[in-house]
């Protein structure tokens, strides 16, 4: 199956789903063979510890649509993503979790969205959850943070189910945790057609959520990591430039002032102090040496940008299929 006769990419990040693999990969061939679609199945194995690696093999073996690669360990959802963006042949990329959670028969529509209403990006919403409080409370407030930082009118942004027009994939970097911000990567990197699409949230019918409370915390953690990254990465200066202008004309217009302030007692006859008995004259020191190491720190940044080594190079210690 060559390159240009894929329609669509499916990558499903794995981690301990060895039970729901066989019902979901059945499930996603059905719908794609009812709509003619030509497709391949990325799972990408994260380092599962139970057999999860076996079953993908089996799939593999019975149906070559189902592409696998496994990584040497655990190297977390956005590793996963990533590889399996690098790996994706088709014109569309739809990305779903292994759980069941997701349902494959918004695979159509999502494509549709994407072919047919120039969508470059559509993200899966679910508006009815089946979570719990402890859960859903926690991610409306996270989902209303990141629409204020990111201007992008989203309700999930952590939804696993997205579809993705090909360009988007292929010229976007997924590292570290920030899978959770893609959409944000995507628009920061060019790609403003973002859309949203009601989808369905089935309750977890195998295994145990990897869902904890400290999501969140890296979570927002990522947010502010993301943001001064994708802004900044490539112009350093900017950002570095900006503070040191503040904080030297700081320091510059607290120097000025307590000058001025002792040449005008000495005129007057008045009482003077040293500059160096005032405490402002500290305080302006220090804005003025922040100020300086903030530029040498933009200069520093600019440097090093020539020769930032790519992100993203996972250890793969097998591949089946055409991956």
């Amino acid at each position: 199956m060559s390159e240009q006769a894929v329609d669509l990419s499916i990558v499903v990040p794995v981690y301990n789903e060895e039970e729901s693999l066989p019902e979901l990969f059945a499930w996603i061939c059905r719908v794609v063979d009812e709509h003619q679609l030509v497709a391949e199945v990325l799972f990408i194995d994260d380092g599962s510890q139970d057999s999860s690696w076996q079953v993908i093999k089996g799939l593999y073996a019975k149906d070559g649509r189902a592409v696998g690669i496994k990584f040497n360990r655990n190297y977390g959802k956005s590793a996963a993503l990533q590889t399996g963006f690098e790996r994706a042949r088709g014109a569309v990329v739809v990305t779903m979790d292994a759980d069941l959670q997701d349902s494959p028969d918004e695979l159509p529509e999502l494509v549709r969205m994407i072919r047919e209403e120039g969508f470059q990006l559509v993200s899966g919403w679910k508006k009815k959850r089946h979570d719990p409080l402890g859960k859903t409370i926690p991610s409306k407030f996270f989902n209303r943070v990141t629409r204020w930082v990111s201007g992008i009118k989203l309700h999930d942004f952590n939804c696993g189910l997205k579809a993705y027009d090909r360009e988007v994939v292929k010229n976007i970097e997924v590292y570290g945790e920030m899978h959770r911000y893609i959409p944000l990567i995507a628009k920061w990197n060019g790609f403003y057609k973002i859309g949203e699409k009601v989808v369905q949230h089935r309750e977890r019918k195998y295994g145990t959520t990897k869902f904890g409370l400290e999501r969140f915390i890296h979570g927002f953690l990522d947010l502010i990591s993301v943001s001064f990254v994708t802004r900044f990465r490539k112009k350093p200066m900017h950002f570095f430039g900006t503070l040191g202008i503040l904080s030297f004309l700081f320091g510059m217009m607290v120097t000025v002032y307590v000058i001025g302030d002792k040449l005008y007692r000495q005129y007057m006859d008045l009482p003077v102090r040293d500059v160096v008995d005032q405490p402002l004259f500290f305080l302006a020191l220090v804005g003025i040496l922040i100020g300086s190491q903030m530029f040498l720190a933009g200069f520093l940044g600019e440097m090093i940008i020539q020769a930032n080594p790519k992100k993203g190079d996972y250890l793969i210690s097998e591949t089946l299929g055409d991956a």
